[in-house]
């Protein structure tokens, strides 16, 4: 008997790293010490000397039951922009700068050139974002898990100076709220999606004339990382006075976390165009409208509010990242939440 006998394959666990140190090697930034093998990942602060009080800001996430349909249509180059965009939109949402990444993949069975796919959209998922993939943990757990299936998740580190931190606290009536586009579900409400459409190869290759691609290419249309956007607004000279990353409990729970007592957004759902995706999901799944906003970002992946003179320069800023962006409302004094009309 031996450890491979026993459903762990190392030399696949030497392969895998081989085959990722490529894609690893794309992100790495200046403050990154040391190469991949290392027990610990290594950075390098002292470029951030010069902040006034330097924050460090974290988050965390994985993909969901999004990862399902990567296993029916055999896709696996994307599921990792997903997990980046989890984690780095979130730290860029409180005004933070990532900096750097750190991948878990746990699997039933370790299929090199699969993880090196999912280390692929991992690493692509970190140079949209600027931060650095310095290590990761792939874990094969026989037994515990189907030989095919797998997990992802990451855990990233940004940093921010004190002064920089968007926490909500300057949004004041009077302010609008600049709705930045989504690619579409992104990565919260599968565990729904998958109860409304047939997670079959053939269903998911099913092509919409409205959606004007495949269901499949439609659902797993990776996150998008809304890193640059943010960036060019601060150097814009704009201060964002709030920012909501639109994700699990779509509007209705995510929009408040960013407002103060006293407050409420105000959101025209008539501003801007729903994509076509949410409009067959809902019809599909016969789903009320109540529950597609209290699930889904409809659209709007993340929502700012700023100040009524500096629209123009957040838009401009926005659009020259390359994403689309509405104005979908604005904050007025009221009890805090948010009212769609």
């Amino acid at each position: 008997m031996d450890y491979k006998k026993a459903g762990v394959d190392i030399e696949a666990g030497y392969k895998s790293v081989e085959l990722i140190k490529g894609s690893i090697k794309e992100t790495v930034r200046p403050e990154v010490l040391g190469g991949i093998g290392g027990f610990a990942g290594a950075f390098d602060m002292s470029a951030f000397k010069n902040m006034e009080e330097p924050i460090l800001v974290s988050g965390t996430d994985g993909v969901g039951t999004k990862i399902k349909l990567a296993f029916v249509l055999d896709k696996h180059d994307t599921i990792g922009i997903d997990c980046v965009a989890m984690c780095v939109n979130d730290i860029v949402c409180g005004g933070g700068e990532p900096l750097f990444f750190l991948d878990y993949i746990a699997c039933g069975k370790n299929y090199p050139e699969k993880i090196a796919e999912i280390v692929k959209g991992v690493a692509e998922g970190c140079k949209q974002s600027g931060c650095a993939l310095i290590g990761g943990e792939t874990a094969e757990h026989p037994g515990l898990m189907p030989e095919d299936d797998y997990d992802l998740a990451g855990f990233a580190v940004g940093v921010v100076d004190k002064k920089d931190l968007v926490t909500g606290e300057d949004i004041k009536p009077g302010d609008k709220l600049i709705g930045i586009a989504s690619s579409g579900v992104h990565s919260n409400g599968f565990s729904l999606v998958r109860k409304v459409f047939d997670m079959t190869e053939e269903s998911l290759n099913k092509y919409y004339d409205e959606l004007g691609t495949t269901l499949g290419e439609a659902l797993l249309a990776p996150t998008i990382i809304y890193v640059k956007a943010l960036n060019l607004i601060k150097d814009a000279g704009v201060k964002i006075h709030g920012c909501s990353h639109i994700t699990g409990g779509g509007f209705y729970e995510n929009i408040p976390r960013m407002l103060p007592e006293n407050v409420k957004a105000v959101v025209k759902k008539d501003s801007y165009e729903i994509p076509p995706i949410f409009k067959l999901l809902q019809k599909t799944g016969d789903i009320a409208e109540e529950m597609m906003y209290n699930t889904y970002n409809m659209g709007i992946g993340m929502l700012l509010a700023v100040d009524e003179a500096d629209v123009d320069k957040t838009m401009e800023a926005i659009t020259k990242a390359g994403e689309k962006c509405f104005v979908v409302g604005e904050v007025v004094e009221g009890k805090k939440g948010v009212e769609l009309v």
